[in-house]
C-alpha cells in the first residue's frame, strides 16, 4: 500500500497561529502520549506507521514548505514538492506520476489519499488499510471514505450513495438540503479515496497531457486550480 498525504494548502484557518509562511499542519497543536507536542502532520505519519509499518509514504507539498516538512519528519518521508500552488486535482496527479517514475511503485499496487488535518483516532487508520484491501480485491475505480454525519451541517461535502455505490456528491448544502441529504442517509465526505496507481495515471495523461513526473512539473504553472472532488 502507498499513501499520498496532502500537505500543500495554505492552512491560514488558525490565524494568527497560522499564515502564508507557518501553515496550520506545521503548529505543534498536539500532546501526544509520551507528553511531548506534535504537529498534524507528525501525527498523520505516526497514524499510518503504526497501522501499516510497510506502507509507503509520500507527502505533497508546496515547494516553499519542503524545508519545514524534512524538519518535522526527517528523511523519513518522500517528499513530491508542487512548483506552485494549484490545489488537490493538479497535486495528486503530479503525485501519481512521481509514484510511478520516482519511486518505481507497480501500476497495480493501491494508493490512498488523504488530508493531514483530521482529528482522528486509531480506527481511522485501520480503515485506511480496509480501504487498500478493497482497492486491491475489486474492480472499483476509486473507493472513498465516508463518515456517518451526526448532525446537519453546512460546512462538508457530502457522498450520496444506493448501498455500497456512490452515486453523486453535494458540496457545502444549505442547512434545509444538509438535513434533506441526512434523512436520505448521505455521508459526510472524508476527503479520502483510493485507487490502484495505474487508474490515476490514465487519468492524469487524458486530463493534463503530460505522461512524465518531469514533463508535468515542469508544466504545472499551466494547470488549472482546481480541487479532486470537483475534477
Amino acid at each position: 500500500m502507498q499513501t499520498v498525504l496532502l500537505s500543500g494548502g495554505s492552512g491560514k484557518r488558525l490565524w494568527p497561529l497560522s499564515n502564508g509562511v507557518r501553515s496550520k499542519q506545521f503548529i505543534k497543536v498536539f500532546t501526544c502520549s509520551s507528553g511531548e507536542r506534535e504537529s498534524m502532520i507528525q501525527r498523520m505519519y505516526r497514524g499510518l506507521k503504526k497501522a501499516a509499518p510497510d506502507a509507503g509514504i509520500t507527502v505533497t507539498t508546496l515547494k516553499a514548505q519542503a524545508s519545514q516538512l524534512l524538519n518535522q519528519l526527517g528523511d523519513r518521508v518522500d517528499v513530491c514538492a508542487e512548483p506552485v500552488r494549484r490545489d488537490t486535482f493538479p497535486a495528486v496527479m503530479l503525485a501519481a506520476l512521481y509514484l510511478r517514475d520516482v519511486k518505481e511503485v507497480s501500476p497495480e499496487e493501491p494508493v490512498i489519499v488523504c488530508p493531514v488535518d483530521p482529528y482522528v483516532t486509531d480506527e481511522y487508520f485501520s480503515k485506511i488499510c480496509e480501504m487498500a484491501d478493497i482497492v486491491s480485491k475489486t474492480d472499483s475505480n476509486l473507493v472513498l471514505m465516508g463518515i456517518r454525519p451526526t448532525y446537519p451541517s453546512e460546512k462538508y461535502g457530502y457522498i450520496i450513495t444506493d448501498g455500497d455505490k456512490v452515486t453523486g456528491f453535494k458540496e457545502k448544502p444549505d442547512l434545509p438540503e444538509a438535513e434533506k441529504l441526512l434523512a436520505a442517509g448521505a455521508w459526510w465526505n472524508g476527503g479520502v479515496f483510493g485507487f490502484k496507481l495505474k487508474y490515476l495515471l490514465d487519468m492524469a495523461r487524458e486530463r493534463t497531457g503530460f505522461d512524465t513526473f518531469a514533463d508535468l512539473k515542469d508544466n504545472y504553472e499551466s494547470l488549472e486550480p482546481i480541487s479532486f472532488d470537483y475534477a
